[in-house]
C-alpha cells in the first residue's frame, strides 16, 4: 500500500529537486554496480543508491520518480524513500530488505540451483511482461530510445538511419518492461521476491528486455561476469539456456532459433543508448563494426 511518504514524494518532486544531505558516517558501504554504489543505514531499515561523481542530479531524481510509479503500481519493488546527496554524488535512500539474495548471489552461492532460479526468474519475468501499464503511467522505451537518436549525436549515421527505420516497425505494447531485466535485479528474503533498480521501467515489447538477457547470457567476458553477477560466463550461458524455453513456453530448437534471431535488431538499437546512461559516451567504433555484422546475420 502507498504510504503517506510516497505519495508525498510523487507530488513534491514532480515540482522541485529536492535532496536531503546525508552523512556517510551513518551508513555502511555494502554493495558496488556499474553506475552506483549502495549504503545501509546503520540504524534505520533504509538502502541509499549513490550514483558515480558525474552523473547528473536530474538521473538519480528521474529514477526516483520511476520507482515511486512503480511502487504505486502495485509492482513488488522496495519502498522509495527519498531523495538524498553526500554533498558530491546525488541518488535515493529505498527500504532495506534484510536478509535478502539477488538470484545472482543465490546461483553464486549454491550453483545447484541454477536451473531452479532461472525457471523461476522465467516465471517473474512473464509476469512481469503481461502486466498492464495506463496511459501515461510510464514512458514508452520505444519514444525514449527515438528521442535518444534524434536529439543526440552518439551514433554514426547509418546505425542512426537503420535504427530509427526498425524502430517505426516496432509495436509499442502498453505492458511493463524493467529496462535492464537480468537476474541480479531481482531479490529475495525468503517471503518476499522484488524487483530493484527499477529506474528504467517503461512499456513495451519485451524484446527490449530479452536483447541484452540474450547478449550477456551469449557474449560477457569472464571478467565482466564475475565482477557484475559473482558468476562465470558457463553459468550465464546455462540460465540464459534454461530461461528462454521457459519464457517462451517451448523447447523447439527451429522456435528458439527464430525468437532469437528477432532479438537482434533490438539489441543494436538499444545498447547505444544504454552504453550514453552508463558511460556518458559513444560506444566504440569497432562495437558498431560487430553489430553491422550481426545486423546481416538477423537479415
Amino acid at each position: 500500500m502507498l504510504t503517506f511518504i510516497t505519495s508525498l514524494c510523487i507530488i513534491l518532486y514532480n515540482i522541485m529537486d529536492t535532496y536531503q544531505k546525508i552523512e556517510l558516517s551513518d551508513y555502511v558501504r555494502t554493495g558496488e554496480g556499474g553506475t552506483a554504489v549502495s549504503y545501509t543505514h546503520k540504524t534505520r531499515n533504509a538502502l541509499a543508491k549513490l550514483y558515480n561523481p558525474g552523473f547528473e542530479a536530474e538521473r538519480a531524481r528521474a529514477e526516483f520518480l520511476t520507482a515511486c510509479k512503480v511502487f504505486e503500481m502495485g509492482i513488488p519493488t522496495p519502498e522509495p524513500l527519498r531523495l538524498v546527496t553526500d554533498g558530491e554524488r546525488y541518488g535515493a535512500e529505498y527500504e532495506l530488505v534484510k536478509g535478502k539474495r539477488s538470484f545472482t548471489r543465490i546461483i553464486s552461492e549454491e550453483p545447484g540451483r541454477l536451473e531452479e532460479i532461472s525457471l523461476t526468474f522465467a516465471d517473474w519475468a512473464r509476469k512481469l511482461h503481461s502486466t498492464p501499464v495506463a496511459p501515461g503511467q510510464l514512458r514508452s522505451y520505444k519514444e525514449t530510445l527515438i528521442r535518444f537518436y534524434k536529439e543526440k549525436d552518439m551514433v554514426p549515421e547509418a546505425h542512426k538511419q537503420r535504427s530509427l527505420a526498425f524502430l517505426e516497425t516496432v509495436p509499442d505494447t502498453p505492458t511493463c518492461l524493467h529496462g535492464d531485466l537480468q537476474i541480479g535485479n531481482i531479490i529475495t528474503d525468503g517471503d518476499r521476491t522484488l524487483w530493484i533498480d527499477v529506474g528504467e521501467f517503461s512499456h513495451g515489447t519485451p524484446e527490449w528486455d530479452l536483447s541484452i538477457m540474450w547478449i550477456m547470457g551469449n557474449r560477457m567476458s569472464k571478467e565482466r561476469a564475475e565482477s557484475l553477477f559473482h558468476i562465470t560466463p558457463e553459468q550465464m550461458k546455462a540460465h540464459w539456456e534454461y530461461f528462454l524455453p521457459a519464457y517462451l513456453g517451448t523447447s523447439d530448437p527451429r522456435i528458439l532459433g527464430e525468437y532469437t534471431k528477432r532479438l537482434i535488431p533490438y539489441y543494436a538499437a538499444k545498447v547505444p543508448y544504454v552504453y550514453d546512461m552508463a558511460y556518458h559516451g559513444s560506444l566504440p567504433e569497432d562495437a558498431f563494426q560487430r553489430m553491422e555484422q550481426m545486423m546481416k546475420m538477423a537479415d
